[in-house]
């Protein structure tokens, strides 16, 4: 099947993809890596804007499974992506590449505040934006994050970076026997149960029909190729 092409994209970029093997905190020479990736992609003149995880500094499950309030868990959680955020913003500017970090949690001194049309004005102008914080509020994971903010942006696609080249059966990491599945639709994700994105993510993109590609973040040059329409990763469609 032929792929789109795109022009302006969400970045959906876990947490533990900063981490590197250590599996938490963040990796420079990770950040680097996607620095550049992110760096090729806007020179080729595409919108981009992302949404960053947390897992590698706090994840809000892990916490309220220890005993912790999960609001405030969360709250935490949320607070370890500004940390990434304001990481990566670096790593890009360092590369000349215009950045900036809006914060669905309001802090000023280091990010704007998330304010929609401010973002759209943003992307039109070039610049990537980070969205950080999650959506602000507590049991939101930021895979909503990246669906919500993908469809407030207008993008005509979320791509999502993991550890492997798409979406398979199991776990290819524990099963060698898993095979990888090259396009799916929204429903077989939800009802093979596969862990893609969470179920609420899924519905979103699946109500407003904004497509998604799972694909390996560390194998370079992987986003340019999906966003100029190569069959790269797996694609979750309608």
């Amino acid at each position: 099947m032929k792929r789109e092409k795109y022009k302006r994209v969400l970045l959906k970029l876990s947490g533990e993809a900063l981490a590197g093997e250590a599996g938490y905190g963040i990796d420079n020479e990770i950040l680097e890596v996607i620095a550049n990736e992110i760096k090729d992609m806007r020179d080729a003149g595409i919108e981009l804007s992302i949404v960053v995880g947390g897992g590698n500094i706090f994840r809000g499950v892990k916490g309220a499974t220890k005993g912790m309030d999960r609001a405030s868990a969360d709250y935490m959680g949320m607070l370890a992506t500004v940390l990434n955020a304001i990481a990566l913003q670096d790593a890009l500017e360092r590369k000349n590449v215009y950045t900036r970090v809006q914060s669905a949690i309001e802090m000023r001194a280091v990010a704007e505040p998330y304010i929609r049309r401010k973002a759209m004005r943003h992307l039109e102008k070039g610049r990537v934006v980070i969205f950080a914080a999650g959506v602000g509020s507590p049991y939101f994971t930021t895979d909503t994050t990246a669906a919500l903010r993908g469809m407030e942006m207008n993008c005509n696609v979320l791509i999502k970076g993991t550890s492997v080249d798409g979406i398979y059966t199991a776990d290819p990491k524990l099963d060698k026997t898993a095979t990888r599945f090259e396009q799916l639709s929204y429903m077989d994700v939800l009802q093979k149960g596969l862990k893609v994105m969470d179920t609420t993510a899924i519905s979103l993109c699946m109500d407003n029909k904004l497509p998604i590609i799972v694909f390996n973040l560390r194998e370079k040059g992987s986003m340019l190729k999906i966003v100029q329409g190569e069959n790269v990763g797996t694609l979750v469609h309608k």
